[in-house]
């Protein structure tokens, strides 16, 4: 049989420590790095703020992402209207508690994050139509044929139900 067992991963075990000095050392990719570890505390000091302020359960659905266009600007990406509502009315007060928390912003804006395509309400393919059912069940059938005894034999009503029944004969 064998002797060795196969090893699913690598033998290397610092693989991801290699990573990480790489990222840490000059060169083109010197700053992400830095840049994630801000942007994972910026996370955490808008969940305090929020908790804070009794809004934490928006907090998970909320992105901070620093503006490009003005320094100590802050975008809140968020996934619906009405959570973007409920951050417009809050702003002044999370600015306060971000700075509370050390963050520096001078401005905050809140945007709508763009769909992905395969969201639940996306467009799916039409499912096959289902077949509507033709006649009448027994209990339906019994009714109209209780209907229809009850009737006088020359009215216009027993022979629309008369046809009526004919119609949906199984």
């Amino acid at each position: 049989m064998n002797s060795k067992p196969k090893r699913p991963h690598s033998t290397k075990p610092n693989a991801a420590r290699d990573w990480i000095d790489c990222l840490r050392t000059p060169g083109p990719m010197d700053g992400i790095l830095a840049r994630t570890e801000d942007l994972a505390k910026l996370k955490v000091s808008l969940h305090k703020s929020l908790k804070n302020l009794e809004l934490a359960h928006i907090g998970t659905k909320i992105e901070p992402v620093w503006s490009s266009q003005c320094a100590g600007e802050l975008l809140l990406m968020v996934p619906n209207a009405s959570i973007s509502a409920r951050l417009q009315q809050s702003l002044p007060s999370i600015i306060n508690e971000l700075s509370n928390n050390g963050v520096v912003c001078s401005a905050i804006k809140v945007k709508l994050k763009p769909a992905l395509p395969n969201a639940e309400w996306a467009i799916k393919p039409q499912a096959q139509p289902k077949e509507k059912p033709k006649g009448l069940n027994t209990a339906a059938r019994a009714a109209w044929n209780d209907l229809l005894e009850k009737l006088d034999p020359h009215s216009d009503l027993r022979k629309a139900v008369e046809r009526l029944l004919q119609a949906k004969v199984k």
